[in-house]
């Protein structure tokens, strides 16, 4: 098995698999059904909700227990809650709470400052974000933390923001990000899923293997590794693509990724199929089991 092989089997081994993506596209469809038939009036599966986060940039990886999902409410519901005495973002994630019951009954449905948390027994969660749509495209969103107020973000704008440059880099861009997933799992890196994204979509535009095929996946996975290494370490934040938001940093994710790139440069040394054996062992020290033996 050569490197071109070995990376088109890990992207088998990493993708999610289609039974999972099947069984949340039938939660999300009765979700999305739930609150249309008791805030729009209508039973439809589709209107009104989006994916969102990594799952809705298509970033998401195999293992991903968490689905980000905005759901659009009417306006009439904004100027109710904005009106409220005491908290009215609270009390509106407690309406959708409510709706949510009405399909869903489990006492474990709950809020979690800005969303409406739905956990299922087979580990995955539905993270429910009601908003409001603005003229601008961004979405108004109640945070119930601290006493209550409104925020905004443009999570259509991230989506779009990746997938154009998914598209400039042979498609290698989200392949990255999911790679990425894997070894942050794998090694608990402290940092998530969207400052993952944020840095490779940094990244990838200047690399050299870009726009390569299957073969130059080891490059890439060793040159961002390195780049995650090179962020400065007192940096908190960085921006979002698209949107601009705010990703904070949670931890020192440099150091893991320095280790890490020594093992991918020696990896990346072991070029040919008498190498195979030897280099997938490498490989599987930076990505653990996901990686093929």
């Amino acid at each position: 098995m050569g490197v071109a092989e070995e990376f088109y089997a890990f992207r088998s081994n990493y993708n999610i698999g289609q039974g999972l993506i099947s069984s949340i596209g039938e939660r999300y469809r009765r979700i999305t059904r739930r609150l249309n038939t008791d805030f729009w009036d209508t039973t439809s599966e589709s209107a009104h909700s989006l994916y969102v986060g990594s799952y809705g940039r298509d970033t998401a990886a195999k293992g991903v227990s968490d689905l980000d999902v905005g759901f659009q409410l009417p306006y009439n519901v904004y100027a109710k809650y904005n009106d409220y005495r005491g908290n009215g973002q609270s009390a509106l994630l407690q309406e959708v709470r409510t709706s949510l019951l009405r399909s869903y009954h489990s006492s474990s449905i709950g809020g979690d400052g800005q969303v409406v948390v739905l956990p299922f027994t087979d580990g995955v969660t539905f993270e429910i974000l009601p908003y409001f749509s603005n003229t601008d495209g961004t979405w108004t969103y109640p945070d119930a933390n601290g006493g209550g107020s409104w925020k905004t973000c443009n999570p259509r704008a991230e989506i779009k923001a990746i997938h154009d440059r998914n598209l400039v880099v042979n498609h290698n861009l989200k392949a990255l990000c999911r790679m990425m997933r894997v070894w942050k799992d794998h090694n608990k890196a402290p940092m998530s899923g969207a400052l993952i994204d944020t840095l490779a979509y940094q990244f990838i535009i200047d690399s050299a293997w870009r726009d390569k095929s299957y073969y130059y996946h080891d490059f890439l996975a060793r040159d961002f590794l390195k780049f995650m290494n090179d962020q400065d370490r007192d940096q908190a934040h960085w921006r979002m693509p698209g949107s601009g938001q705010y990703v904070r940093r949670s931890g020192a994710f440099g150091y893991k990724a320095g280790i890490d790139h020594k093992y991918a440069v020696a990896a990346c040394g072991l070029q040919g199929d008498e190498n195979g054996p030897a280099r997938r062992a490498q490989w599987r020290i930076v990505f653990g089991n996901t990686f093929p033996a």
